[in-house]
């Protein structure tokens, strides 16, 4: 008989490959704190189940870049011409911003407006409607000259009609 609840086979030995099952309330704990974490902070739970590796081509493309970089910062000092060090340090600096940039990814969340009919259009499009704020539209700058427009908002004022 085993002093373990609900099944738990006991601690076994990680190194020698074997695994450890998880009891029925290790599982539901664990369920019960991803949910939390979701609901906590959505953002970090979505990086945290992102497990996309990286390609290793990513990493060859930087290592070259390292390595060309590197021989044109060598040589560069080692001719004493020192605009060649500069551009090797600038291929190298973005040979590792490369290898630890995330790729990019397919465009995700929102792609558009879905219109009462259904049809999705891109926001910013024709015909795409702006919310009003209640207020009178501004002349544009070429409507009358400053004075002009100065004018026209104290008689609104004299006689109450806005409040500008």
């Amino acid at each position: 008989m085993s002093n373990y609840p609900d099944g738990y086979q006991g601690p076994t030995n990680k190194s020698a490959g074997v695994e450890m099952p998880l009891s029925e309330y290790e599982q539901r704990v664990l369920e019960q704190m991803e949910r939390e974490l979701t609901s906590d902070d959505p953002r970090l739970a979505t990086t945290m189940k992102s497990t996309t590796p990286r390609s290793s081509v990513r990493y060859v493309i930087a290592g070259i870049g390292l390595v060309v970089g590197l021989l044109a910062l060598v040589l560069g000092a080692a001719q004493s011409v020192p605009w060649v060090g500069v551009i090797g340090f600038i291929v190298m600096f973005a040979a590792v911003a490369y290898a630890f940039a995330q790729p990019k990814k397919a465009a995700s969340g929102p792609q558009g407006i879905v219109s009462d009919s259904g049809e999705v259009r891109k926001p910013g499009a024709s015909g795409s409607s702006k919310r009003s704020t209640g207020r009178p539209t501004k002349p544009s700058k070429g409507s009358g000259s400053f004075m002009q427009r100065l004018e026209e908002r104290w008689e609104r004022r004299s006689r109450g009609d806005g409040t500008d």
